[in-house]
């Protein structure tokens, strides 16, 4: 009796260095036999499964909750964004994170040619018929544009789309190349708008295939090579480079790498956009999207993202924070994942589908919590006239009838 009244003793208190280590949250712990630590009403609670997991916890913090919360040994009872984004929020927690950040060594997963191909693998290559259960028709898998907030998904896609072209100013012939090009939306789009001629590079084999095959649909051809390569692999010269949420893929040992591929494959009067999720202040990854999710990821900064360019003399043209635009393009993404939930789960398992989940619900609270930014950067060679207002880029975005894309 004395025994179990020590480890109960010893449960609680741990639980409560758990909720401090977090920032003393609004979110109770409840243990596995009822017990709520604070013991108060909430909007959400975080139910606790066995002491095992509480112990993996208090050891491995992200990566054991994540871990914990697929195999269904903790539950979140309540609105799991909430929740989620209430811990986020916390805000003792961002202090000592940042705190931990001096004295922790960045280690995330190598990023050498070979080693990159297998972390896409982990994560795009899961199939694309699982992709297209829950994004939009053309497949975009990066933060949309809402002209409005109630736009659907299809519009705001469609609305990145223009709006990245706007933003490169592209002219009919010119030559642009595009670094990890996903499964083709915007090199089709460029080309078709835009009348660019664009090579585009990519190394998850599926998406690859996927965007040729889009291509050979629309006629497209002759004006958009999907090449299967890293951006390493980047050969010739272009009037335009773009890189749309690549760069969190590439880890920031190798910005400098990227910074020189992209010097040179600009001619001399080129320019660039470079389109990002990214952090405030310089933090690893999430331990369990790191592990689990996508292997070998890293947020930069904007000072990390200017540190590509500035060794090469770039010109910083303008700078965007999309953050909400992403939280409300997730916000949509999660709403059609739980309504296909059942055919992911028939595939791919209850663990499974509970990972993609958290994965998504999670995403959303750290870019609504500040947690996560999106940025994105227009650079060009100096001396190139910049724009002079921002006019153009405000215009309305509304597709052509022949570009309406219907769900």
């Amino acid at each position: 009796m004395s025994w179990f009244c020590d480890s109960t003793r010893f449960d609680r208190w741990l639980a409560r260095k758990l909720l401090a280590r977090l920032g003393d949250p609004e979110v109770p712990l409840v243990l596995w036999d009822g017990r709520s630590i604070p013991d108060r009403s909430a909007p959400g609670r975080v139910r606790i499964g066995d002491r095992r997991t509480l112990y993996a916890l208090a050891q491995h913090g992200e990566l054991a909750f994540g871990d914990a919360y697929a195999a269904g040994r903790i539950e979140v009872e309540g609105d799991l964004v909430r929740v989620l984004e209430e811990i986020f929020s916390a805000p003792a927690r961002q202090r000592i994170r940042a705190r931990h950040t001096a004295l922790r060594r960045h280690r995330a997963r190598p990023s050498t040619p070979r080693e990159a191909r297998d972390n896409i693998h982990q994560h795009y290559d899961l199939g694309n018929d699982f992709y297209q259960l829950w994004l939009d028709e053309r497949m975009v898998y990066t933060c949309a544009y809402f002209p409005t907030p109630d736009a659907s998904l299809e519009a705001a896609q469609w609305a990145k789309l223009e709006y990245v072209c706007r933003k490169l100013r592209l002219r009919p012939g010119e030559r642009v190349v595009e670094a990890g090009c996903g499964w083709g939306a915007l090199a089709l789009h460029m080309a078709e708008r835009f009348g660019v001629d664009v090579t585009a590079y990519n190394i998850s084999t599926a998406q690859i295939a996927f965007a040729r095959e889009r291509a050979r649909e629309r006629g497209l051809e002759d004006r958009v090579r999907f090449v299967l390569g890293d951006y390493r692999d980047i050969r010739g010269r272009f009037d335009a480079f773009v890189s749309v949420g690549m760069l969190e893929h590439v880890g920031r040992e190798h910005h400098a790498e990227l910074g020189h591929v992209i010097d040179a494959a600009l001619t001399r009067e080129g320019r660039g956009l470079l389109h990002s999720i990214g952090r405030s202040q310089p933090l690893p990854m999430n331990g369990w999207i790191e592990r689990r999710i996508f292997p070998g990821s890293y947020c930069p900064t904007l000072r990390e993202m200017a540190g590509v360019l500035e060794p090469w003399g770039f010109d910083v043209v303008d700078v965007e924070n999309l953050r909400p635009h992403y939280a409300r393009t997730l916000e949509h993404w999660l709403e059609r994942f739980e309504k296909r939930a059942a055919e992911v789960e028939q595939r791919f398992g209850a663990e499974f589908t509970r990972c993609w989940r958290l994965y998504l619900a999670g995403s959303i609270a750290a870019f609504r919590s500040s947690s996560f930014q999106l940025f994105q950067l227009l650079f060009a060679r100096p001396q190139r006239e910049p724009r002079w207002t921002r006019e153009d880029l405000c215009a309305p975005f509304v597709p052509e009838r022949s570009e309406r894309c219907e769900k």
